[in-house]
């Protein structure tokens, strides 16, 4: 049982106020957001920096393993057809240290953009805009989504897309066991649902076009004069 005495956090997706308890499973605490749907680690469970990065170094994401690759193409390939012709500027946010899809989306013509606050921490990466962003595996970690993604609106092009991949959260009976709640590092879970609800706070579209893929994409600025 969570504590009682324990104030109800805020939730860290959508900043709604007072959390509901959700959840404890061995030493962890888990709370639901009643808006968006986030399930979310306790915020004083969060894993210290240099444990998440000793963690990190032994994920095996090898940017030439064929099955990796097939892997992301769950992300790539609706993301690619949806594109405009053309070399643009895409943005692999919290990319690793095996920058795999990078590697594809630069492949099928596209020049590519690396920035992992672990492995490829270049705060140039960050002053610039682009025509797309991706965000596979990554969000689960954010200890702050929502600057996370306000952030990553104010880096997107009007017009621009932002492919997030992430194992949606999709039954509370089945959490504690969930392989995904298991790895230490991840403290947010995300439904389908939370994701439209991320992307309509800001006045984006969303598209789930499978299971753990979310394809949000901003305005066009001729839209925005319009409205």
């Amino acid at each position: 049982m969570m504590a009682a005495s324990r104030p109800n956090p805020d939730c860290p997706v959508c900043r709604a106020p007072a959390a509901l308890p959700f959840m404890s499973v061995e030493t962890r605490d888990y709370w639901c957001c009643g808006t968006c749907q986030a399930r979310f680690l306790d915020p004083g469970q969060r894993p210290a920096r240099a444990d998440e990065q000793a963690h990190y170094r032994h994920h095996e994401n090898d940017p030439d393993d064929p099955g990796y690759r097939r892997f992301l193409s769950k992300l790539a390939d609706p993301l690619l057809e949806r594109l405009k012709p053309g070399r643009l500027s895409g943005l692999d946010y919290g990319c690793g240290p095996g920058p795999a899809l990078a590697a594809m989306l630069a492949e099928a013509g596209h020049r590519m953009t690396l920035y992992d606050p672990f492995f490829h921490a270049a705060p140039a990466a960050l002053e610039r805009t682009y025509d797309f962003i991706t965000c596979t595996e990554a969000a689960e970690h954010f200890h702050h989504p929502a600057n996370e993604f306000d952030r990553l609106g104010n880096l997107l092009r009007p017009g621009g897309w932002l492919a997030l991949m992430t194992c949606f959260q999709t039954d509370d009976d089945a959490f504690a066991t969930w392989h995904y709640r298991r790895d230490p590092t991840h403290v947010v879970f995300y439904r389908a649902a939370t994701l439209t609800a991320i992307a309509a706070e800001r006045g984006w579209t969303c598209e789930i076009p499978v299971k753990d893929v979310a394809l949000m994409r901003k305005p066009a600025a001729n839209r925005r004069m319009r409205e």
